[in-house]
């Protein structure tokens, strides 16, 4: 949070080491604290976490839903493979 400003609660969260760096690198690319990077971001996050949600409904109703292997177990872009599972009538 910018200095001069009240402080709002604090927030501790646990993120995979690759998030970790990827919001130090992000946040020192903007020249801010990981604190001041985090709030500038946050107000996006559950707008745009609704639109992906309303996304993949949408895709869903059209395709089918997702496999567990077409999310977790990822087989490279492109290959073809993993594709979702067509729902029967």
């Amino acid at each position: 949070m910018p200095r001069g400003q009240a402080f709002a609660t604090k927030l501790a969260i646990t993120v995979d080491p690759d998030v970790h760096a990827q919001i130090i690198a992000a946040a020192a690319a903007e020249g801010l604290s990981v604190s001041a990077w985090m709030t500038a971001a946050a107000p996006g996050v559950p707008s745009s976490c609704g639109n992906g949600l309303a996304a993949v409904a949408e895709w869903e109703a059209e395709h089918g839903t997702f496999t567990r292997r077409g999310t977790r177990g990822r087989p490279p872009k492109g290959s073809g493979a993993g594709q979702p599972e067509r729902r029967s009538a």
